[in-house]
């Protein structure tokens, strides 16, 4: 059984995977503040015990705030993975690395890895950076690395400021406000990234190099379409107003082609849309 190492455990992410690899019996390391451990102080990681894997999840993610305070989120995430990837280097272990979708508008559907890339705000150009540093690392160093590029997450825990919990938050209350019905989005489930992570760490399909992968379901809902299986599955009933507020440049639609994933992890999603929002709602 793998040591495996965990940075940013303690966020919406970690927590589900931290959860669920101790229940498979494997041996943690976690590194995040809540325990004295800073990814971007290297004083107090490079004396840890070595790991098989590392899973590099530690970063700052939420993109409003990148538009405020750039240099914050240039700066963390990216020592973050310099940090990784050393200690990653030292240890001779595999990185998974959760990136993110820097694809833009789509020019073409589902969208594969090989799709131009087109980051548009601070966050998605420290993960595509982060993606170059670990590739560089990789090469010269004749370690592996998995690049999971994921499309968007859901599930139970999650912050309120995105979508899906903003619906789930105001269903209770009888009336649900949105602005633009229109964006489709590939939501994925907590739980099938959970198993997609797992799937990495024990793949043996992965040499010595840098493999990028795209992370969905799939398949696309728009928000009006999300709002619908909440109000079908929903024991109560509530009305919902769109202002219509329409985000310039807003992209319409993504879905994510998964055959590198299914390919290399042998690794397909189970949780449903109905599913996952009916699983909420309980």
């Amino acid at each position: 059984m793998k040591n495996i190492c965990i940075t940013g455990s303690s966020g919406f992410l970690g927590q589900h995977l931290v959860r669920h690899l101790r229940s498979e019996g494997y041996a943690l390391t976690e590194i995040t503040r809540t325990n004295g451990l800073d990814i971007c102080d290297w004083a107090t990681v490079s004396g840890l015990k070595p790991c098989d894997v590392i899973v590099h999840l530690a970063a700052k993610t939420f993109v409003p705030d990148s538009f405020d305070n750039p240099k914050a989120f240039y700066t963390t995430n990216l020592l973050a993975t310099i940090n990784a990837m050393e200690l990653a280097r030292q240890w001779n272990a595999r990185t998974i690395f959760i990136s993110s979708y820097f694809y833009g508008p789509p020019k073409y559907l589902p969208v594969d890895e090989t799709h131009q890339i087109h980051p548009h705000n601070p966050y998605a150009q420290t993960k595509l950076i982060s993606e170059q540093i670990i590739e560089g690392y990789c090469r010269d160093f004749k370690i592996s690395a998995i690049a999971l590029r994921l499309f968007n997450l859901y599930g139970p825990g999650q912050d309120d400021s995105f979508l899906i919990p903003t619906i789930l938050n105001q269903v209770n209350s009888g009336h649900v406000e949105l602005k633009d019905p229109r964006p489709k989005r590939d939501f994925i489930h907590v739980f099938d990234v959970v198993s997609a992570i797992q799937a990495a760490i024990e793949s043996t399909m992965i040499g010595e190099n840098f493999q990028v992968m795209n992370l969905g379901s799939g398949k696309s809902y728009s928000v009006e379409e999300i709002v619908n299986i909440f109000s079908n599955q929903s024991s109560v009933p509530f009305t919902v107003h769109y202002s219509n507020e329409y985000r310039q440049g807003e992209v319409l639609d993504s879905v994510s082609n998964n055959s590198m994933v299914e390919h290399f992890l042998n690794w397909k999603p189970t949780v449903s849309m109905v599913e996952g929002i009916k699983t909420l709602l309980q």
